[in-house]
């Protein structure tokens, strides 16, 4: 078989760059891009010259704001039901001290997160271009935004909403940030533990609303917990081989048949549709919602099991289900979220 090595046309592949170890192999059935990590590892970073406009750029995309926005989304699902359980108009100064505050938490996570990643993120194709990963941002500097914000977000919410919202965010943060990010590196366990701080954020928005934690709250966190595991398998099946170059214990990494990924995923979307009906039984809301969590469940399941033909299939096939209940995943959640909003049960 004939192949030859060039680099491989990239927008971002400078010299310096991580994303300058991606490469062209030219076979005989086609073009494949190889990342070469050696090339990063050995390489020294370049200085950058930044503009105000760049630097505020990649200030923000520490952030990670589409994760940001799902939080921010979710805490205020959480409020917005507290409220209803109170009686009050969730629309009130309150709600937006709330999510004041956890988008800054959760901004600040984010960066701490990038900053202690960095050499990983510089070894995968998907987040070789961050900031901190090429050295566009000093470490020094992630650091220091990243405390900021958690800092700032923390006191702001004790501040303006009450002492356990503020507390629960500033646990949730460390959490993140201390125990799920490095452990990674060491077990696949690590998805189950980083599932509780990534399913607090309507529990922290229900005590906002409310001073105090009750069943109605665990529901909500239970709903985020469980909907987690099918469209965190999905995402790392799809990216199984830079998880795999840059170190990170992740399922489909430690146990590469599939098996195991698609049985953790299939379980948990059982589980989604019960935990998903507890709303209603807990007087949250009413039969519409009901009807339309059973519905999106079996949907949400249907799209799973569909996921576990990645056992059997060919790797560009696994790819497809993989990438199709992803979709059904971040449809899912806002989806279920909303109908029970709207089918809210208010007390007077």
């Amino acid at each position: 078989m004939r192949t030859s090595l060039t680099p491989a046309p990239s927008s971002f592949a400078s010299s310096g760059s991580p994303a300058s170890a991606i490469h062209a192999v030219e076979t005989e059935s086609g073009t494949v891009a190889v990342f070469d990590a050696a090339a990063v590892l050995t390489r020294p970073h370049q200085a950058t010259t930044h503009t105000w406009k760049s630097f505020a750029a990649d200030t923000i995309a520490t952030f990670k704001l589409r994760v940001t926005t799902l939080v921010v989304m979710t805490a205020w699902a959480g409020y917005y039901l507290g409220a209803a359980r109170s009686g009050i108009d969730s629309f009130n100064p309150t709600l937006l001290d709330t999510l004041i505050g956890v988008a800054l938490v959760s901004c600040g996570a984010s960066a701490l997160n990038q900053a202690e990643e960095r050499r990983i993120d510089a070894l995968m194709i998907r987040t070789a271009k961050r900031p901190l990963a090429t050295g566009r941002l000093s470490l020094g500097y992630g650091i220091f935004i990243g405390m900021l914000a958690i800092v700032a977000g923390s006191l702001w919410l004790v501040a303006r909403t009450n002492l356990i919202t503020g507390t629960l965010t500033l646990l949730t943060a460390v959490t993140y940030v201390g125990i799920y990010t490095p452990l990674k590196r060491f077990t696949s366990m690590a998805t189950f533990i980083g599932a509780f701080p990534g399913a607090m954020p309507p529990l922290i928005g229900w005590t906002a609303a409310r001073g105090t934690i009750e069943w109605p709250a665990v529901a909500l966190f239970a709903i985020l917990f469980v909907w987690q595991f099918p469209h965190f398998m999905s995402i790392a099946w799809l990216y199984r081989e830079d998880y795999a170059r840059a170190g990170i214990r992740m399922l489909p990494v430690v146990q590469p048949d599939g098996w195991s990924t698609a049985a953790e995923a299939l379980v948990y979307a059982i589980l989604m549709i019960p935990v998903s009906l507890a709303p209603y039984y807990l007087h949250m809301a009413g039969k519409i919602y009901w009807v339309s969590a059973l519905l999106l469940g079996l949907l949400y399941l249907a799209y799973t099991i569909r996921f576990t033909r990645i056992t059997k299939s060919s790797a560009s096939q696994s790819r497809l289900y993989a990438r199709a209940l992803l979709k059904v995943s971040v449809t899912y959640l806002p989806l279920l979220l909303a109908v029970l909003m709207l089918n809210a049960i208010r007390r007077n």
